[in-house]
């Protein structure tokens, strides 16, 4: 069941903060992007190869932008990072195609709310290092509940700058990606500590009516 009257998330805001922490940042972030964009294409030419290296490699993505979000000494090596958790980050990954792919199959819609119910699977692996593919998966439906359409309408956000790097090539992807990333990162944080105000309130209600 969806959770309704959540807090609201200010887009703007984030978007804004994301901005401000990237500055002085972005050759960091456009650097380790590039090397992210190399491996990947780089890894089509061993068969299989970059479906075993996509999950370790969206974990170091999603390390190296909490990093920056939370200016927590970000290094470019950080995209290096899922490999510390490959097990963890290749099953999460596999697990989550594959629910994808199937939810896409019937009627596209499922797997689309499917994708975003599981897009908080890596920031939860990479602050809790110990937890298993499965229990970050449910984590992240769980936190996801009830804003899902408020994390789409954050995306669409993106859109404009995605369609216009088309006219650089795709060059400004660069700047882009880790724009979104640290932005969704922010996010993150945003509704964690929310959720955590919420747990505390049932908390106070709890003590309360004994």
């Amino acid at each position: 069941m969806e959770r309704t009257n959540l807090p609201s998330i200010d887009h703007r805001a984030l978007m804004s903060s994301a901005r401000q922490t990237l500055s002085g940042q972005w050759g960091m972030a456009v650097g380790a992007t590039l090397v992210y964009f190399v491996i990947l294409m780089a890894s089509g030419i061993i068969p299989f190869s970059s479906l075993l290296i996509t999950g370790p490699f969206s974990l170091g993505l999603a390390i190296f932008a909490l990093n920056i979000a939370k200016n927590n000494n970000p290094q470019i090596g950080n995209i290096f990072d899922g490999f510390q958790q490959f097990g963890t980050s290749l099953g999460a990954y596999l697990l989550m195609l594959l629910g994808i792919v199937i939810g896409m199959l019937l009627f596209i819609i499922p797997g689309i709310i499917l994708g975003f119910g599981l897009s908080q699977t890596y920031f939860i692996i990479a602050k809790n290092r110990n937890i298993g593919a499965v229990d970050a998966l449910k984590k992240s439906w769980e936190l996801m509940k009830g804003r899902k359409l408020d994390y789409f309408i954050l995306t669409l956000r993106f859109l404009p700058w995605i369609l216009l790097s088309i006219f650089t090539l795709f060059i400004g992807l660069l700047w882009v990606i880790p724009y979104m990333q640290v932005t969704m990162a922010k996010y993150h944080e945003a509704i964690t500590a929310s959720d955590e105000d919420e747990d505390f309130m049932n908390i106070e209600d709890h003590l309360v009516a004994d």
